[in-house]
């Protein structure tokens, strides 16, 4: 028989300690959610988070809803050490932890809309050497940076099972809840994330490093930061990775960064992705087939076109703001903006002015040394093509009918800060997901559900 001494219990005892605090996964947080109107609309906000975290949604572009429509998932910098991801109950509240430990890539979160899983990418050379000795506990919602030689892994996490778990209080170890999808290969990197294709068999993921440029035409020109610009420079290119096996094929590269990468959620082997600049492209958006053919331009642009925020809201269509918050900008029509990617008819469904210029002479611009305009900055639409919505500058939230162009305010004052507001309709059209700085004046974002008026 072995016995054991004190020191060793003692060490045992610390050990399983340390092992349960790391054991996050699966762990339920008290509902913090509360409804309260709006103060101008006196539309009904449902508050799904309490804003002593940092709590941002999926970006717009990308579901929010579980398969189930019951759950909201997330990405929160507070609740656990790290960005980690979390699911809340848009009923009764409860919130679930979803990941745990370093080197999640919770900016690249995808949620099935077939099925209960959600995919992202993680940093396995991170998670193996755990957080930085000087990290606070407290990190803010920014992701993990990839070095050259990191291990990049894409993780399809079972929701269904792990939810199911954590609320009947019988979870398992993490593992049991994930696989690895894949390994990327030697210095391919994310840029731009990834979507699911409309049959979820295969992910179309935005890379750069690794091979990326070599699948290009031979003396193709490879695309330089312009002023004015935080960012843009290629190569970079699009893979497509299969599911189910792991496979990984090129679709195409591209000169130039790639970003905002989304596939056609209704119409299999599709994607829209961008020229990433932080700012004004030339030629912002681009449209392919999933095997590379038939790459293109999406809205070929003119000079005073400011083009942004683009996203799917149907089969054939594809939702965007020519943003007109500068006065230059508005010697051109501005607004939000659909166009058939079929047929490239645009139709145009209205800005707004928050602020007046000065006078006819300054150019827009007010004495704090700010463009007077305002107007709309994102936008979203309702796959039945019935509504629109967009956020402003100012933070306000308009829904409009698509049919008559009739616009109504929503909800106010947002903030855009730290993060912009980012609305997304569920999928049945009833209600929209925002992140809002208002609470919080700015200094942190909460999740807040806001239901879309009866006729």
């Amino acid at each position: 028989m072995i016995s054991l001494t004190s020191t060793t219990l003692v060490a045992l005892a610390l050990l399983s300690l340390t092992s349960n605090a790391m054991a996050q996964v699966g762990r339920r947080y008290p509902a913090e959610k509360r409804i309260e109107p709006d103060p101008v609309t006196g539309v009904p906000l449902s508050i799904l988070t309490d804003g002593r975290a940092s709590d941002s949604k999926i970006y717009q572009t990308h579901p929010q809803w579980t398969a189930d429509g019951k759950w909201i998932v997330f990405r929160s910098g507070g609740r656990a050490q790290g960005s980690q991801a979390y699911a809340v109950n848009e009923s009764t509240g409860d919130i679930v932890q979803l990941t745990e430990g370093a080197g999640n890539n919770t900016g690249t979160l995808n949620l099935a809309r077939k099925s209960m899983k959600v995919f992202y990418l993680r940093n396995q050379t991170q998670r193996e050497h755990g957080f930085p000795a000087t990290q606070p506990a407290t990190q803010a919602t920014t992701e993990p940076t990839t070095q050259p030689n990191d291990v990049v892994q894409l993780i399809e996490l079972n929701l269904g099972t792990l939810l199911s778990d954590a609320m009947s209080n019988k979870v398992k170890s993490p593992d049991s809840y994930e696989r690895v999808v894949t390994t990327l290969p030697n210095g391919l990197r994310e840029s731009g994330g990834f979507g699911l294709d409309a049959n979820e068999d295969f992910a179309y993921l935005g890379v750069r490093g690794g091979d990326t440029g070599t699948h290009l035409p031979p003396g193709t020109e490879i695309t330089q930061t312009e002023p004015g610009q935080r960012m843009g420079a290629g190569p970079a290119g699009l893979r497509s990775i299969n599911l189910k096996t792991g496979e990984l094929k090129v679709v195409l590269d591209t000169p130039f960064l790639m970003g905002h990468v989304q596939a056609n959620p209704l119409k299999p082997g599709e994607i829209l992705y961008c020229h990433e600049t932080g700012g004004d492209a030339k030629q912002r958006m681009y449209i392919t087939n999933a095997d590379g053919s038939n790459n293109r331009p999406l809205f070929v642009e003119e000079p005073l076109d400011w083009v942004t925020h683009e996203t799917y809201v149907g089969k054939d269509e594809v939702m965007f703001d020519l943003i007109g918050h500068q006065s230059r900008l508005r010697a051109r029509p501005t607004g939000i903006v659909v166009i058939n990617t079929k047929t490239q008819a645009v139709e145009l469904l209205g800005q707004i002015t928050e602020r007046q210029e000065q006078d006819s002479n300054d150019l827009g611009v007010n004495a704090a040394g700010n463009d007077s305009y305002g107007g709309f900055w994102h936008c979203n639409g309702t796959h039945d093509g019935k509504w629109a919505i967009g956020d402003t500058f100012t933070g306000n939230l308009w829904l409009i009918r698509r049919s008559t162009g009739e616009r109504t305010l929503l909800s106010t004052d947002h903030k855009m800060k730290p993060d912009h507001s980012h609305p997304t309709f569920s999928d049945d059209s009833t209600r929209v997901l925002i992140q809002s700085g208002r609470w919080t004046d700015g200094q942190r974002l909460q999740l807040v559900v806001i239901p879309v008026p009866r006729e």
